[in-house]
């Protein structure tokens, strides 16, 4: 069962893609993110792996990811590949009002492993659900706070 948040943002596809699948900035806008990065350090490809420091309780913790589809200005996802929760991220933007505009729609799924088989429905999804409508008017606002372009991925 996924979780599914939608926002409509004043900027155009290609600024919002750019900074919504850009790991550098997840910390900006995502609760409980202190930082990440793409493990190749270059444009993004399908199967490159995107590192993401959490902070889980009173430990911040590395999570993997891999890139399973980019389509830019579009669509983006990544898998966990480690850990005992591992998420399953969909990106999708879209273009409003002439590419002046975008809805951005962001679904999450979790799978567990080991102790997380009991995690994910007892606490992440529940906590997920509270999160998300959270960090996705974040999203928004930092967006359209900030007047630079966003980084290219």
């Amino acid at each position: 069962m996924s979780i599914s948040t939608s926002i409509d943002v004043d900027r155009p596809p290609s600024e919002v893609f750019a900074y919504v699948t850009d790991p550098g900035r997840f910390a900006e806008w995502q609760n409980g993110v202190v930082g990440g990065r793409m493990a190749n350090g270059g444009p993004q490809s399908v199967g490159d792996r995107c590192v993401t420091t959490r902070r889980i309780g009173f430990a911040e913790r590395p999570v993997t990811s891999e890139v399973t589809h980019i389509e830019p200005p579009r669509k983006w996802g990544v898998r966990g590949i480690d850990g005992p929760i591992r998420a399953e991220v969909n990106v999708t933007v879209e273009t409003l009002e002439s590419d002046q505009r975008s809805r951005v729609t962001i679904e999450l799924e979790f799978a567990g492993h080991g102790i997380g088989i009991l995690l994910v429905p007892l606490v992440v999804r529940p906590r997920a659900r509270k999160e998300m409508p959270v960090n996705i008017r974040r999203l928004k606002q930092r967006l359209e706070a900030d007047s630079r372009p966003a980084a290219s991925t």
